[in-house]
């Protein structure tokens, strides 16, 4: 009545203003700037809102709108029938935050983010906040098919996630098809240099062009150009399956009861895959599948909090009721599968269906029986038997996909059966939380005695002795075993890691682990009391971060070494008693497999304490081929060179691993490892190398080394071209084409052009075009000392001829080709070392070694002459250093020595004695398969 006697412009605005407030409910933010304006001159708001395929469309709001409403103008505007999923977002500065779809107040979150730009010292009308119209979840029955409007739009987005790193895939390979989707979309078969260009720039973000040039992504993206009618919707589809967790819902949830987790709060995403719970640092807790969840069941409210109950008998505070419950219903209704809960025997009568419990049903929905009657049809898997199904005996499980045999098995557990496994459950954890094990009784024989500490004494006379066993805050001033009381080596770093004790002086995590593991990776006698410090500082230790610090640690120095017979049981007690902590279960085996290996050498690598900084015990590692390609491979600490370069070969489908080897590129050097090792402790000792050679240079600056690991041919013996297509794409081809030419090799002109004509197949495959490029493409197809053999319109007219008799050759055909003509050569396979030597008058000052599984072979580098052959069993020995690789041919007494000056004298060294002992062993193999004979 009040607003109705107001002033004329002012009481229908504000009626309204009025019933749209009580309509959407109380706001919780005051005004924003907009809506100041907006109310002196009574015009009605209007917000601008960004659509995922690059359109703003604008509409009018008012106070009151929610995000729902918004939702649904947007939807009508630009014709959106398939609505689920989609929310309304809003960005300021570099943060984004979902508003949702539902009853959240536009204007409060505008109002919050001009109070931010306030706090800054900027002017709420100039806050840059941005909305936007995204997909948020998927339903796990998505469909392309339904809306192309929506799929065009969820395209679009996971295209411009692309961009700018929002969605990223673990291997290369995805990227590029993805792109190469993108390529269809965008041009169809329209395949040129600039259309390839401009879908590059639109999908792949700065960080992955940086890593590989924008030409080779054109290369891999043409080689990998899709074709399908149906590109957005498969690209949609690979976006929902790969990033769930990024098209989640995501809510604050705290346990109520339920099995034992870590911690008591977290956060809860819903997805089209399932429920995930995480933690503050969105670390997987639990994973629950919909076809783990018997249901959500509303047992009592509290506010807008409610009980969910999982098959794992799980009960959560959770907020979001209804999204979990349409998505159980609408997957059981779209369900295929149930599972027996019953037996039912009724072979008397072929109408009804017998199975036996915990058996998976096949559900057929033709009608044939009633389900409101209590009917359904179904097919037993196990008989593949048809008939009638009481709808009451079995459970209709939400999930689109075949069940795996565990959550079969789960599901059929009676509830007396679930709940006693549980109560066991939590029997265990009980136990586990009254008595963990600790290092006292280990103390009382094995530790020194505790230190008196006057100062205590004084200020509390009632002090209780130190526990030399258990957690302290006080530096620990000597080593806890009494064997090694007075040792220097040893200082309380353990504790400096872990956060135990402040220090002044600000370390790297590695230059810390560096100094605890160091000592201990030389000296088997410290190593006990490194894993008792660890030990003792995680012992009634209140201070979370400490503690999880020392779980780094010990799953660190298990992976390094074992502790002695003595303290082995120890150690293993101390992990079981914890198994609650998410790295025990992991620790434990790694000490059992530290058993039973060769302790490492040297302290971890970077890569592994960065991996463990973040919760991961997975290590992965890119290794580069020489076809310019790569693939990540799962590196463990005890993984050693030969079984990496095992798992290697297998993964690539070689025929063997025979000859292969990794390669370390480091700004400067290239260095075989040696199989025997340890892989991070190669890499660590080639990279401590480069640093120590650096900081020399730099006046002791800290300093960086970058390295790269590469998988390549060592020795070549036993190759016949042909053989292991595999190996000759990927290894012989990229690894003998730059020796052709720089033009080691003796060969016909008859030979290059041949050779030339297949290196042009290679390039453009079939493509008769490119031939006015052949003159200025010769330097990829002749070797470079031949190239004035012939002026570069004979070089082509040659080419070209040659070209043209290999009718019906691919490329594939042309690499094996240009292999079985080099092969017949004698300088195939070889390593080439150009030097000076000073032992030969006769020879040149300029000869070029080449290194071979015949032996060692002196070549005039300019005649290609063979100025010397020396195999294996003439060379008496060898020796190098940094500029310098001098050999003796012969015997030791009356030899002939060649002495050569050069800096890869440590590549020579090191392929010569490869070969010298792919020799022995195979001596050795003889003489054992003799002696079984």
């Amino acid at each position: 009545i009040f607003l109705r006697f107001g002033p004329v412009g002012y009481a229908p605005y504000c009626a309204d203003r009025l019933r749209r407030t009580v309509a959407n409910g109380v706001r919780g933010e005051p005004p924003s700037w907009l809506e100041l304006q907006a109310t002196k001159s009574k015009k009605p708001l209007v917000i601008s809102v960004t659509m995922m395929d690059g359109r703003n469309i604008s509409m009018p709001v008012d106070s009151a709108s929610t995000s729902k409403e918004v939702c649904q103008m947007l939807s009508q505007k630009v014709k959106l029938q398939d609505t689920f999923g989609f929310s309304l977002y809003i960005a300021l500065y570099d943060k984004v935050w979902s508003l949702g779809s539902g009853r959240e107040h536009v204007m409060d979150s505008i109002s919050q983010c001009e109070q931010e730009v306030k706090k800054k010292g900027g002017q709420e009308q100039h806050a840059p906040w941005r909305l936007y119209f995204r997909k948020e979840i998927f339903a796990p029955w998505h469909d392309c098919s339904q809306d192309n409007v929506s799929t065009d739009l969820i395209y679009r987005q996971v295209v411009r996630g692309l961009k700018y790193g929002e969605y990223q895939c673990e291997k290369e390979e995805d990227y590029v098809a993805l792109v190469a989707k993108h390529f269809y979309v965008q041009f169809g078969s329209d395949m040129s240099m600039e259309n390839t260009r401009t879908v590059i720039k639109e999908c792949i973000n700065s960080k992955l062009l940086e890593a590989k040039s924008e030409e080779k992504w054109i290369q891999m993206v043409n080689t990998a150009h899709a074709q399908s009618d149906k590109v957005k919707a498969e690209v949609v589809d690979y976006a929902r399956q790969k990033w769930s967790m990024l098209f989640s819902k995501f809510f604050e949830v705290a346990k109520l009861s339920g099995p034992p987790l870590p911690k008591s709060k977290f956060i809860c995403a819903i997805n089209s895959m399932g429920i995930t719970f995480l933690d503050e640092r969105e670390k997987n807790l639990l994973v629950l599948s919909y076809p783990e969840l018997t249901g959500v069941n509303t047992i009592r409210w509290v506010g807008h909090q409610l009980m969910f109950d999982g098959l794992v008998s799980c009960c959560l505070v959770i907020h979001n009721y209804n999204l979990v419950a349409m998505f159980l219903a609408g997957l059981i209704q779209r369900s295929q599968y149930a599972v027996a809960l019953q037996e039912v025997n009724r072979l008397d009568d072929r109408t009804f269906l017998s199975f036996k419990k915990a058996e998976l049903i096949f559900l057929i929905k033709d009608d044939e029986f009633s389900v409101a009657r209590g009917w359904l049809k179904g097919k037993n898997e196990r008989t593949g038997e048809i008939g009638a199904v009481p709808a009451d005996a079995v459970l209709i499980l939400p999930t689109l996909t075949k069940p795996t045999n565990e959550v079969l098995s789960l599901i059929s557990l009676s509830p007396d059966q679930r709940k006693t496994i549980i109560d066991n459950t939590v029997k265990g954890t009980i136990t586990e939380r009254v008595a963990p094990s600790t290092l006292k009784d280990f103390s009382v024989e094995y530790f020194r005695q505790p230190i008196k500490d006057v100062n205590r004494q004084v200020i509390s006379k009632n002090a209780a002795p130190e526990k030399l066993w258990a957690n302290s805050r006080e530096p620990i001033r000597q080593p806890l075993l009494k064997r090694l009381v007075g040792n220097p080596d040893l200082s309380p770093l353990a504790c400096q890691y872990m956060g135990d004790y402040p220090t002044r002086q600000v370390q790297s995590p590695l230059e810390l682990t560096d100094q605890i593991f160091g000592p201990p990776a030389e000296n088997e006698e410290f190593r006990d009391e490194i894993y008792c410090q660890i030990m003792k500082q995680m012992t009634s230790n209140n201070n979370r971060y400490s503690v999880e610090q020392g779980w780094q640690l010990l799953w660190l120095c298990c992976g390094l070494f074992p502790p002695s017979n003595s303290l082995v049981k120890h150690a293993q007690r101390f992990i079981e008693t914890r198994k609650r902590e998410p790295l025990a279960t992991n620790c434990l085996q790694r000490l059992q497999a530290a058993r039973r290996m060769e302790p490492r050498k040297l302290p971890p690598h970077q890569v592994e304490v960065d991996a463990i900084q973040q919760d991961s015990t997975q290590i992965f590692h890119k290794i580069y081929f020489p076809n310019d390609t790569q693939e990540i491979f799962e590196v463990a600490t005890n993984t050693k060179i030969k079984d990496l370069v095992q798992t290697i070969a297998n993964k690539l489908m070689l025929s063997s691993a025979d000859g292969f080897s990794l390669f370390v590129k480091t700004p400067d050097k290239v260095l075989s490892l040696n199989e025997t090792d340890y892989i991070f402790d190669s890499l660590r000792q080639i990279t401590d190398w480069s640093r120590r050679a650096k900081r020399v240079n730099q006046a002791g600056s800290p300093v960086n080394v970058s390295y790269t690991v590469y998988f390549m041919r060592k020795l070549w013996f036993s190759i016949v071209p042909g053989r292991d297509v595999e190996a000759d794409l990927i290894f012989h081809y990229p690894q003998e084409l730059p020796k052709y030419l720089r033009g080691y090799h003796r060969c016909t002109k008859e030979e290059m052009v041949m050779l030339g004509a297949l290196l042009f197949r290679v390039k453009v495959d079939n493509d008769k075009t490119q031939f006015p490029m052949i003159p200025r493409m010769l330097k990829d197809l002749v070797p470079n000392d031949q190239l004035k053999a012939m002026s570069a319109d004979e070089w082509k007219k040659h080419i070209v001829a040659e070209y043209n008799k290999q009718t019906g050759t691919n490329v594939e055909q042309a690499v094996i080709g240009f292999l079985k003509i080099i092969y017949k050569w004698p300088t195939f396979g070889c390593a080439f070392f150009d030097v000076k030597q000073t032992s030969e008058p006769s020879f040149p000052d300029i000869v070029r070694i080449a290194i071979s599984k015949q032996g060692i072979t002196i070549i005039h580098p300019k005649t290609k002459d063979i100025l010397a052959v020396h195999p294996y069993n003439k060379i008496a020995n060898w020796c190098s250093g940094s500029t310098y690789f001098h050999m003796t041919v012969g015997n030791l007494v009356r030899g002939n020595k060649i002495l050569c000056e050069t800096s890869l004298g440590y590549k020579m060294d090191d392929l010569l004695t490869s070969y010298v002992n792919m020799y022995l062993n195979e001596k050795r193999e003889q003489r054992r398969n003799q002696h079984f004979d």
